[in-house]
């Protein structure tokens, strides 16, 4: 059985025939797909089809958020310690994510022990307590936490339950009348049951509603989500699809021609606008906030977004926050609405209105942390609002990751179609402060947040990697974004660019690279290039300057159009990418750290080689000068002098390599070997050594260093800097 899903699908099922259609408006309405295969479920036992139930539904974020809703089933196993059959619950484990969930991601119980908690339990106070006695229930020694909604499967007593958040149902769940509307849409099929935190009673509370209702198929938890169940995976997969299916034409009709969100009061810019705006935000908004650890921010424009920040309601449901528990715990209670008129775009103004802003802010979350605290909940967190609505613009993301930052976007977005719906057909409800602090600030949920892992030494930063393509900076994009950096990888070759970037995306996510294509000759590129950074990561931490070439000729025989290559590359590439660094170190205020990859050569001449040596060395100054100029702004500014790194590096495989071998007398073969002999620790040098170094430099480890240099040669007296 395999525990990843396969990419096979088939066309959308007919719905239930009592379920009756309005074929006019479904035809203009996107519906979610059954991509259920009967050949590929056939081979799978019941974990297998469990897995692959929730792959499907998590596939599709209109089914649920990321880290969302949970699904399980219960399976007769073998009991290891009796050899008999016993009957244990497969759940989703705690912190985990239905679309991208494996086999190892489920917690397995004794369905038995899990019921005998029951005579444990003692109240709504002892709902804390319960959790504690979970891992009594393991099954075979499993060790996947199990989440808190665990009592809400284990107590359903049907074979297979979903619990999702889909956005047409928690608009219903999120409406003042929603007890009304789920009659209204479901009838008697699907029952409501009133706001209550997840957890041990509200286990309980559905088991008693399904022993009520029999024939019931599910239930709208209130202000929450959507639970189904069934005896068979298949059937329970089409019926969730089916319940979600229906809201969505339902609300389809109830929308058409309606005033969404009271109508637009203000107009979108162009998209070039808008994403000019948002460079010039996003390092402002990631400075301010991230003081006491570093922040990544993520941009949304799509046109939900638009037409909530551009909406006559968008301050009333603003400051109402959201309503589902995983979108608030993921976005803050509620955004920070920037004051901006698109008709009038004065960027200036917003930065300098950022500062008061974000105090009010603030005091608005101390507010409500003190109004709602517990005698014994935790310290008050970050302050810092998470999501920023800019009318005309969109929405700025923030959280300690890039993935965080988007995710918390997807929620937030998820959050406005709620709010579309529920506005639109009724009274769009927030959850009151006090049930979302008891959440937020929920004693079990602060231990989950203990567990996490310490962050990785450069979390939270992003490198710009100029030559990110080549031998020494992929493999220092490689070994940056393994200390749990976000990378730029910049580059004038754009297959290797691509190829490089695939290569990334594959082995450390999406979220962690982006590339650009740059000839760090061009002002107006490395400009733009930096603008780009911005709006993908929030801005810039680390410059790695890398771009190169390599020339080779006797002074009498070099054409002035290669001097002007080698220092247009290697002077004034390198000064223009560090003038765009400094200028938006500047504007974060969070400090900034510069590594030029220099030369052997910018140290020790080299015969038939001037202009290659010549711009090396202006490298080295330059790099010496901006030590100087940044140190007041906590800039770091240093350099790494790598010498006969072949391996990997595009300088080396065209002619500068049959070059260096003419000058020493040697074959191309041999030239590799001839380095190594001649450093005085007889090594050769690889692009992972350099890599070392400059992550050495970028990283705290060297945070009292500047205006230094390294050499990586294996050792050259002539190099050496003193």
């Amino acid at each position: 059985m395999s525990d990843t899903v396969n990419e096979k699908g088939r066309e959308p099922s007919r719905p239930d025939d009592d379920f009756i259609w309005e074929d006019d408006m479904a035809a203009n309405v996107r519906l979610l797909e059954n991509r259920w295969d009967d050949g590929y479920a056939a081979g799978l036992d019941e974990p297998g089809k469990l897995l692959y139930r929730s792959n499907l539904l998590g596939a599709d974020k209109r089914i649920t958020n990321y880290g969302g809703g949970n699904t399980s089933a219960k399976v007769m196993e073998t009991d290891p310690l009796t050899g008999g059959k016993v009957k244990v619950l497969w759940v989703k484990g705690s912190g985990g994510d239905v679309g991208t969930i494996k086999l190892d991601g489920f917690a397995t119980l004794y369905q038995d022990k899990l019921e005998s908690v029951k005579g444990i339990y003692k109240g709504v106070e002892d709902e804390d307590r319960m959790v504690g006695f979970l891992p009594h229930c393991t099954f075979n020694l499993n060790a996947r936490a199990a989440s808190i909604d665990t009592p809400l499967h284990g107590f359903v007593p049907f074979t297979h339950v979903d619990h999702m958040h889909p956005d047409a149902i928690i608009a219903i769940a999120a409406s003042k009348n929603s007890r009304e509307l789920t009659q209204q849409i479901f009838g008697d099929e699907i029952g409501w049951l009133p706001w209550r935190r997840p957890g041990f009673q509200l286990g309980l509370d559905l088991g008693a509603f399904v022993a009520a209702n029999p024939n019931a198929k599910g239930v709208v938890l209130e202000s929450h989500g959507l639970f189904t169940w069934a005896d068979d995976a298949k059937a329970c997969y089409e019926l969730t699809l089916d319940i979600i299916n229906k809201a969505i034409v339902w609300f389809a009709g109830k929308t058409e021609g309606k005033t969404i969100f009271g109508g637009a009061v203000t107009q979108s810019l162009a998209v070039a606008e808008r994403r000019a705006i948002a460079a010039r935000l996003m390092p402002e908004i990631r400075g301010r906030i991230g003081k006491q650890e570093r922040k990544l921010g993520h941009f949304d424009d799509q046109d939900a977004v638009l037409e909530f920040v551009n909406s006559k309601d968008l301050r009333p449901l603003g400051a109402l926050g959201t309503s589902c528990p995983d979108h608030f715990l993921r976005t803050k209670i509620r955004p920070l609405i920037v004051d901006f008129d698109p008709a009038k775009p004065d960027v200036d103004a917003i930065v300098a209105g950022l500062d008061q802003a974000l105090e009010d802010y603030r005091a608005d979350y101390a507010r409500y942390y003190n109004d709602c605290k517990h005698d014994n909940s935790p310290a008050m967190r970050d302050a810092n609002p998470v999501i920023f609505l800019v009318p005309g613009v969109g929405m700025l993301s923030f959280a300690r990751d890039k993935a965080t930052a988007r995710i918390a976007s997807e929620f937030y977005v998820n959050a406005i179609n709620v709010m579309r719906g529920a506005s639109t057909v009724s009274e769009y409800q927030g959850l009151p402060e006090q049930e979302a602090f008891d959440i937020e600030y929920w004693l079990l949920e602060e231990a989950k947040l203990q567990r996490m892992p310490k962050p990785k030494s450069l979390a939270g930063r992003v490198a710009f990697v100029t030559g990110g393509a080549g031998g020494i900076g992929r493999a220092t994009a490689a070994r940056l974004v393994g200390e749990g950096a976000c990378v730029v990888l910049a580059d004038i070759d754009q297959a290797a660019l691509e190829g490089t970037e695939a290569d990334f995306v594959k082995k450390y996510g999406a979220d962690a690279v982006r590339s650009v294509r740059l000839d760090v000759t061009q002002e107006h590129a490395v400009i733009a290039a930096f603008v780009e950074a911005c709006v993908e990561f929030g801005g810039v931490d680390i410059l790695v300057s890398n771009a190169g070439i390599a020339s080779s000729a006797p002074i009498e025989t070099t054409e002035l159009s290669t001097w002007n290559r080698n220092i247009d590359i290697l002077a004034t590439g390198y000064f223009l990418v560090s003038r765009e660094a400094f200028r938006l170190f500047r504007r974060q205020a969070l400090g900034g750290n510069v590594i030029f990859v220099a030369s052997k050569n910018g140290l020790a001449a080299s015969p038939n080689a001037s202009a290659y040596c010549t711009a090396k060395a202006a490298e080295i100054h330059l790099a010496r000068c901006l030590a100087l100029e940044g140190a007041d702004a906590g800039i770091r500014v240093n350099t790494v002098n790598p010498d006969a790194v072949l391996r990997g590096s595009k300088i080396w495989s065209g002619e500068w390599r049959e070059q260096r071998a003419a000058s020493s007398k040697i074959e191309v073969d041999d030239l590799e070997e001839h380095y190594r002999k001649r450093s005085m620790l007889k090594l050769n040098v690889f692009p992972e050594d350099i890599a070392e170094a400059i992550y050495f430099l970028a990283s705290d480890l060297s945070a009292k260093s500047t205006g230094n240099i390294i050499n990586v040669d294996a050792g050259n007296v002539q190099s050496f800097t003193r």
